[in-house]
C-alpha cells in the first residue's frame, strides 16, 4: 500500500491523528476540526490510486452521495477536498481525502464478533435503525450497494450509523458503466443475487444485503458460507437458505419468512421498499403478523429460476450470467469480480485494472471471458434440464414432494389442506409443554422445505394451551438473571420494576416476583419483579423490648448493634427505652444501630436540715425534688424536723417516699403567776 498522510490538512483546518482504520482503498484517521474544535475522522485515500479516475471517481462519489444526505442513522459527511504536497523525493502528490462524523462505538461486525447471535429485540432495534437509513438514501435516490455488519457502526449510546457509501449509486445511474475497467461491487456473504450476476441494481439490493445482515445477527453466522466468494456468489442465485429457526432452535419461525422475503432471489418477491421491511420489524415486535408471514422460499427459487433465459449461442445471444464487466455475459468465471470479505474497512469487492498499458491485452480476453461463459452457462442449465428429464423418466422411484412450511399463524384446518394438498399425510398433535395459546401451531416434523416421498407422514403439533407451572424463586439474583431464569421456565417478564427496601437482598437485585415463587400460574403468564434498593426500615417495637430480645430482632435483619445504658423513670430497668436511627426510618443494609436500655429510675440524694426547721419548709424542699413525703411522730407543719428515713446525703429512687419524724414545737413560756407587788398602803384617811 502506498499511502502518505500528511499532519494537517485544509491549511491546517483539520489535525491528523493516529489511524482507526484502513482498506483496500483509504484509511482512516482520528482528527480534530480545529476551527470547530470536535473529533472527526479523516478518509485519506491512497496517493498512489489519486491518479486512478476509476478509484478517484469512486471516492469522490462517495463525498457527494452521502453530503446530501442529513439523517441520524447515516455517517454525516463534513467536508471533502484534495490535499496538494510533495513528498520526500520532492515529487508533487495529491491526496484526496474526506472529513466525516466520528461515532465512538463498534461495528456490527465485531459485535457478532465478539458475542455471536444477537438477540431479538437487540436485532429489531438494528434493523429499525439501517432501515430508516435506507428508506432515507432511496427516496434521496442513492443506492448503498454495500451493506453489511462491517459497514454499520452502533455508537456508545446504542445508535446504529449507516456508514461507507463509497460504492453508493445514484438510482438513475445505477446501471451506467463507469470506465469499461468497472467491477462487480459488494461483498460476497451479503451480495444480492443481480448484483453477483453484474445486472442493473436499485432499492431492492439493498434491502437483499439487509436481510442477510438480520439472519446474521439472529443465528451469528450469514446465510450462505463456502469455500471461496465465487462458492457464496452461487449459493445466492441459486440456492435457499437454512431456516433461522432451524440454526436457533427456539427462534420463532416468523423469523423464517421475513429473511426468507428479505432475501428472494427474485426482486419481484422481495421488500419493495425499506419502509415495508421496517413495518414487519415492527409487526413482529409489536407481537402483530408480520405482511411476510406465509412467503414461501421456494415457490420464490421457482420462480427466480423460471425466468433463467437460455438462448442460442449459435445465434449471438446470452444466458442471463454476466461479467463483473457491467453487461458483459461471464457465468461466473471471472474469479477475480469477487474478493471475500476481510477486515479492511472499506471491504469492496472491485476489481481495479489501472496499468493502461494492459487495455489492449485485455480487450483480447473479454471476448474469451464472453464465449467461456457462454459455455458455462449452457453447460449448466444443459445439466439441469438433462437432471429433470432423467428423474422424469425414472418412474420407478418414488416421487418427493416439499413439506409445506406451516407457521404460528396457520390453523389446523389450513395445516391439514396445505400439508394434503402437497401428497403427504397430515397428523395432529398435542404440544403439552407450550406457553403459546392453545391452537397454535408450535413445530412439527419433517420440517417445512424438507424434501420427502410423497405419501409420507407429517406430523404437526399445536399448543394444548398454557400449564400451570410453579414459578421460580428468584430471589437475590440479579435482574437479568432473573428474567432469563423465568423466560426459559415460560413466564413473560414485566417491563415495571418495584423497588422496596431489603434487610438481606443486595441492592438491585430482585427481593420477590409477584406471584409468589411456588405459586402455580400459566405458562405465558406475566411476573413483576421487585428490586432491592440496598436499604432497611429499623423495627418499629423494639422499645420496652429488653435487651435481649431487641439484640435478637436486629441481628436478624443484619445490623450493627451498640448499647448504652440511661436512667428512666418510665421505662424499667433493663429494657429499651429508645434506639438510634430512630424506630421505622430507612436506612442502608448493615447499619450501626445504637439501643439504649434503662438503668433504672433516676437517683436524688436526700437533703439534709437545719436545726429547727419547721416540717413545712423541709417537706416543700423533697416534694421539689420528686419525693413522696410521710411525717411521723407529730402531725404539725409548723413541728420541728427531728430525722429522716432514708437519712440525709442517702440516695433514693426519685419518686421514693421519704419519712420525716418531727416533734411538736415548744410553745413561749407562759408568765409567772405575778405576786402582788408590794406598796406602800394607801394612806388611809381617818
Amino acid at each position: 500500500m502506498s499511502m502518505y498522510i500528511p499532519k494537517t490538512l485544509a491549511n491546517g483546518r483539520y489535525s491528523v491523528g493516529d489511524l482507526i482504520g484502513h482498506g483496500g482503498m483509504a484509511e482512516v484517521h482520528l482528527g480534530t476540526d480545529t476551527r470547530l474544535g470536535r473529533a472527526v475522522a479523516i478518509k485519506i485515500m491512497r496517493n498512489d490510486l489519486a491518479t486512478d479516475s476509476i478509484f478517484l471517481t469512486r471516492f469522490h462519489r462517495e463525498a457527494r452521495s452521502v453530503a446530501q444526505m442529513n439523517n441520524p442513522n447515516i455517517v454525516a459527511i463534513y467536508d471533502s477536498g484534495e490535499e496538494h504536497l510533495k513528498d520526500e523525493a520532492d515529487r508533487p502528490i495529491s491526496i484526496p481525502y474526506i472529513v466525516m462524523e466520528y461515532v465512538r462505538g463498534r461495528t456490527l461486525r465485531d459485535i457478532i464478533k465478539a458475542q455471536g447471535a444477537l438477540n431479538q429485540g437487540d436485532a429489531e432495534q438494528i434493523m429499525l435503525g439501517m432501515l430508516n437509513a435506507l428508506n432515507y438514501s432511496h427516496r434521496m435516490g442513492i443506492v448503498h450497494r454495500d451493506i453489511k455488519p462491517g459497514n454499520i457502526m452502533i455508537s456508545e449510546q446504542g445508535e446504529v450509523k449507516v456508514m461507507d457509501f463509497g460504492i453508493a449509486r445514484a438510482l438513475d445511474d445505477s446501471a451506467a458503466t463507469m470506465t469499461q475497467n468497472q467491477g462487480v461491487v459488494g461483498t460476497a456473504q451479503y451480495l444480492s443475487p443481480e448484483q453477483a450476476r453484474g445486472e442493473t441494481v436499485d432499492m431492492r439490493s439493498d434491502l437483499y444485503s439487509a436481510g442477510c445482515v438480520l439472519y446474521e445477527m439472529l443465528t451469528g453466522q450469514p446465510p450462505f458460507t463456502g469455500d471461496s466468494a465465487v462458492a457464496i456468489a452461487y449459493q445466492h442465485v441459486s440456492e435457499v437458505c437454512m431456516p433461522p429457526s432451524a440454526v436457533v432452535p427456539g427462534l420463532p419461525k416468523v423469523w423464517d419468512n421475513i429473511c426468507a422475503k428479505a432475501i428472494a432471489k427474485d426482486r419481484a418477491n422481495r421488500y419493495a421498499t425499506a419502509t415495508e421491511f421496517r413495518n414487519d420489524i415492527l409487526a413482529v415486535s409489536n407481537g402483530e403478523v408480520p405482511a411476510a408471514a406465509n412467503f414461501n422460499p421456494l415457490v420464490d427459487l421457482t420462480q427466480a429460476k423460471n425466468k433463467t433465459q437460455v438462448l442460442d449461442p449459435a445465434a449471438g445471444e446470452t444466458t442471463q450470467a454476466f461479467d463483473p464487466v457491467e453487461g458483459e455475459p461471464n457465468a461466473f468465471g471471472d474469479i477475480d469480480a469477487f474478493i471475500p470479505e476481510s477486515d479492511d474497512m472499506d471491504d469492496v469487492m472491485a476489481q481495479s485494472r489501472t496499468d493502461q498499458r494492459l487495455e489492449e491485452e485485455y480487450q483480447k480476453k473479454r471476448k474469451k471471458r464472453i464465449i467461456a461463459g457462454i459455455i458455462a452457462a449452457v453447460l449448466f442449465v444443459g445439466a439441469g434440464v438433462g437432471a429433470w428429464l432423467w428423474s422424469s423418466k425414472k418412474s420407478d422411484k418414488p416421487q418427493s414432494v416439499n413439506v409445506p412450511v406451516i407457521t404460528e399463524q396457520t390453523s389446523s384446518a389450513r395445516a391439514k389442506e396445505l400439508i394434503e394438498a402437497a401428497g403427504l399425510v397430515f397428523q395432529e398433535e398435542q404440544d403439552t409443554d407450550s406457553a403459546k395459546d392453545k391452537g397454535t401451531f408450535t413445530k412439527q416434523d419433517p420440517a417445512g422445505g424438507t424434501s420427502v416421498e410423497k405419501g409420507s407422514v407429517v406430523k404437526v403439533w399445536f399448543s394444548a394451551g398454557p400449564r400451570p407451572t410453579a414459578v421460580p424463586d428468584v430471589s437475590n439474583k440479579s435482574q437479568d438473571e432473573a428474567r432469563q431464569i423465568l423466560q426459559n421456565q415460560g413466564f413473560k417478564v414485566s417491563d415495571v420494576t418495584n423497588i422496596e427496601d431489603s434487610a438481606t437482598v443486595t441492592v438491585n437485585n430482585v427481593t420477590r416476583t409477584d406471584p409468589e415463587a411456588g405459586q402455580n400460574i400459566a405458562k405465558g403468564s406475566t411476573i413483576t419483579l421487585y428490586i432491592s434498593s440496598g436499604k432497611t426500615s429499623v423495627p418499629k417495637d423494639l422499645v420496652g423490648k429488653t435487651r435481649e430480645e431487641a439484640s435478637a430482632a436486629l441481628q436478624k435483619l443484619n445490623f450493627n448493634i451498640t448499647i448504652q445504658e440511661e436512667a428512666s423513670d418510665t421505662v424499667e430497668k433493663g429494657k429499651v427505652t429508645r434506639v438510634n436511627p430512630a424506630v421505622g426510618s430507612s436506612v442502608d443494609q448493615r447499619s450501626m444501630i445504637t439501643l439504649y436500655i434503662s438503668s433504672g429510675k433516676t437517683k436524688i440524694s436526700v437533703p439534709g436540715f437545719s436545726s429547727g426547721m419547721k416540717f413545712s419548709e423541709y417537706e416543700s424542699q423533697l416534694k421539689s425534688l420528686g419525693f413522696n413525703v410521710r411525717q411521723t411522730g407529730s402531725s404539725g407543719s409548723n413541728d420541728t424536723v427531728v430525722s429522716t428515713d432514708p437519712a440525709p446525703g442517702t440516695s433514693a429512687d426519685k419518686g421514693s417516699t421519704v419519712t420525716v419524724t418531727t416533734k411538736a414545737s415548744e410553745s413561749s413560756p407562759s408568765p409567772s403567776p405575778s405576786s402582788s407587788s408590794s406598796s406602800s398602803p394607801s394612806p388611809s384617811n381617818n
